[in-house]
């Protein structure tokens, strides 16, 4: 193999590579003769493997003389940070499988040693959740809205029930259970807000349709903006003075901006965004975690006061959601991968969204905050047993299929 091997060849390897590792996982040995530039193409075929396979093992042998020992250097370098990168994935990849722990723990923390996140103002939860909501473009692409024009009756029954079932069980519950001003503007807050991050993650471990629940994550987010505050302007008007137009653009500041950005680096910097994507799920759990601990620290002698009755709301306000989601969807004739899809969607609300308009717009309310914080510790929980259900339903289909 004369000279060091072009960028097709470098490829065509590269392909052959990706069969082997399929079959025994071993992909063989790159060898060069003397003089022939065997080292740069270590460097730049081991940089490639890197990028292209899933955590690929590179053994790097040099008989060399000391002119090449420099490159030896590189090639060492280039493992051990692989090596990290892989460690910072998995730890990602557990945070993200943990989250219920970690959210639990969070608030435990928060509730009776509050003095570990009250030193953090509640003003840091805006651009926090704008963190998560970049993370979340960074995962979207033009394609993932096909669903859209594809099942446009699964997306409309979703949307509804996103939209009307929510904000008016919300509604509902506050009159039922006689919660006081605060609290009932915290539980419509969140009944009022699009659909979580967090649905998608659920929808593909209840083996639900996820290609639906991204795109219903996307199409209730950008109607937020007019949905959310038109719905809460409705339903709590009444009690407490609602800025429509300061909602409107706090949520374009804090939801659309950062998804748009996202998206545009998903596409223009593709390579890099590749990298950070295994990060993500880290990222957005640990920023949760915080905007609730932040919450549950500044009220916590509070909530420690009318906890039962908060969490009585948020339970059955997200339990409801989750069967009329399923309901709705079935009585509309949609398949089960979709009911599921749809029941998660519905159920799991964006109520880091509900806790940084509570903490922006009715800061003369401050446990208005508080459902917000308890629904994310709760859904995240409800979320996992609702998957479980969910693919064991799949599974007893498929076998019966079968």
């Amino acid at each position: 193999m004369p000279g060091i091997i072009s960028i097709l060849q470098k490829r065509e390897l590269l392909s052959e590579r990706k069969i082997a590792v399929q079959n025994d996982g071993k992909i063989g040995v790159f060898w060069h003769t003397q003089n022939r530039g065997k080292s740069l193409s270590m460097v730049f075929y081991a940089h490639l493997q890197q990028s292209e396979l899933s955590q690929p093992t590179i053994v790097a042998m040099i008989i060399t003389i000391w002119r090449d020992l420099r490159i030896f250097v590189t090639l060492q370098t280039i493992f051990e940070t692989t090596t990290m990168k892989n460690k910072l994935i998995q730890l990602s990849t557990w945070i993200a499988a943990h989250i219920t722990f970690v959210v639990v723990l969070v608030t435990a923390v928060a509730l009776f040693l509050p003095s570990s996140f009250a030193w953090i103002d509640t003003s840091a939860i805006t651009p926090m959740l704008g963190v998560v909501m970049f993370g979340m473009g960074l995962t979207l692409r033009p394609s993932d809205f096909r669903p859209v024009l594809q099942h446009p009756k699964d997306i409309l029954v979703g949307e509804l029930a996103q939209f009307l079932t929510m904000p008016s069980l919300a509604w509902l519950l506050c009159k039922l259970l006689s919660l006081p001003e605060e609290l009932a503007l915290g539980v419509i807050l969140v009944g009022c807000c699009p659909g979580g991050t967090a649905s998608n993650v659920i929808c593909y471990l209840a083996k639900g349709d996820v290609a639906l629940s991204v795109a219903m994550t996307g199409v209730s987010t950008l109607l937020a903006p007019i949905m959310t505050p038109a719905l809460v302007w409705l339903l709590a008007g009444e009690s407490v003075e609602v800025d429509v137009t300061g909602m409107f653009l706090s949520i374009v500041q804090v939801v659309i901006v950062p998804i748009v950005l996202g998206v545009a680096a998903n596409h223009y910097f593709q390579r890099t965004t590749r990298r950070i994507v295994p990060l993500l799920p880290m990222i957005s759990t640990l920023s949760i975690a915080f905007i609730i601990g932040i919450i549950v620290a500044h009220n916590a002698t509070s909530i420690l006061t009318c906890s039962l009755i908060v969490a009585v709301a948020v339970i059955l306000h997200n339990v409801f959601g989750l069967v009329l989601g399923y309901s709705l969807s079935a009585i509309t004739g949609s398949e089960p991968s979709k009911r599921s899809a749809i029941a998660i969607e519905v159920g799991m609300q964006n109520s880091g969204l509900a806790t940084s308009l509570a903490a922006t717009h009715f800061a003369l309310f401050p446990m208005a905050a508080v459902p917000g914080a308890m629904f994310s510790v709760w859904h995240n929980f409800s979320g996992s047993i609702a998957a479980q259900i969910f693919r064991r339903q799949s599974d007893n289909q498929h076998n019966v299929i079968l």
